[in-house]
């Protein structure tokens, strides 16, 4: 793909074109690792899959679930929930980690948080989360937009819950949070995604430190508001460095953490490192718990949003699946 086609507005640059650019490059892997038993996705409805899959396209809405070609899907479209992704789907960031496209992005939709609160309405959520691509093409980095997105949603669902999943709007902290804390949600999520030491290489553009200091600046600015965060294992860091991080994020006054296993989206993404081992993500729980974070789910398949609603109410993440569970 050549430079002209790569600046053009709303051009998807995927795989290999994506991470082209980034400081540490990728080595494409020649052949994906085979995944333990405990890594599998459970399908469910088929039908209630495709009936979200058409709804989101006759709002000319974007889930998270599809961009990311997250392994959950199935078992969450199935059981009626998504996670919306607003302001597009294309990110101003070149993550090698994420399977969501890069390039410059189209104009807002003005549309979109009506859209996006009629939807919430017809599927009768009771509690939703609503992330978004980076978008530092924006002078707020899309914050005015969330809050009319929470405003659209609780002026048609009062009373559904919502979880907001941000970027990290470096350089525009300021304008964000003062922005966001006018119409806040019920809980507001940033991840971390990995230990400091990989950051150069898995997150280019942002800043560990000053994704703690936005958890923890939003909590002094909404205080009774919940804050959450996650983070992948299995991308090169070890056990000391995981443990150190969530010391960090109780350092930063966050409440909600989910860790799950980082899964290669294509030979073209950062590479696994290893499979992380059932009983190291017991570990996680158990040093979460001792810490006291108010929800801590650390499990293989576990995602930012997978259940979301069950964390925020206090209850144990869902146990990975069993052999007997992949061949039911």
């Amino acid at each position: 793909m050549d430079l002209k086609r790569q600046i053009e507005t709303g051009i998807k640059l995927r795989g290999a074109d994506k991470v082209a650019r980034i400081p540490i490059k990728v080595l494409p892997t020649e052949e994906l690792p085979t995944k333990p038993d405990w890594i599998r996705a459970k399908i469910t409805d088929f039908e209630e899959i495709k009936r979200i899959k058409n709804l989101l396209r006759q709002q000319k809405l974007h889930s998270v679930c599809e961009e990311a070609a997250c392994l959950n899907l199935p078992e969450c479209f199935g059981g009626g929930t998504a996670t919306f992704m607003i302001m597009g789907d294309i990110c101003t960031r070149r993550c090698p980690f994420c399977d969501v496209a890069h390039g410059r992005p189209k104009p807002l939709d003005e549309d979109e948080p009506k859209h996006l609160a009629e939807t919430v309405a017809n599927l009768k959520l009771k509690y939703v989360v609503i992330t978004s691509v980076d978008r530092d093409d924006l002078h707020d980095g899309g914050a005015a937009h969330f809050v009319k997105c929470i405003e659209e949603i609780r002026k048609r669902c009062p009373e559904t819950l919502i979880e907001i999943l941000v970027p990290d709007f470096r350089g525009r902290l300021e304008t964000a949070l003062s922005t966001l804390s006018l119409s806040p949600p019920d809980v507001f999520n940033h991840n971390i995604e990995t230990v400091p030491r990989l950051y150069k290489a898995m997150r280019p553009g942002s800043d560990y430190q000053h994704s703690l200091e936005l958890l923890k600046r939003f909590k002094a600015y909404c205080p009774d508001i919940k804050t959450k965060s996650g983070l992948m294992v299995g991308l090169g860091e070890i056990e000391a460095e995981v443990l150190a991080l969530l010391n960090d994020l109780k350092d930063h006054d966050v409440d909600l953490v989910t860790i799950g296993q980082y899964l290669q989206p294509s030979k073209s993404h950062a590479p696994i490192h290893r499979f992380v081992h059932l009983k190291e993500f017991e570990r996680y729980t158990q040093h979460g718990k001792r810490l006291g974070f108010k929800n801590i789910w650390s499990a293989p398949m576990v995602r930012s949003s997978y259940f979301a609603d069950r964390q925020y109410f206090g209850e144990p993440a869902p146990k990975p699946f069993s052999r007997e569970d992949v061949l039911s």
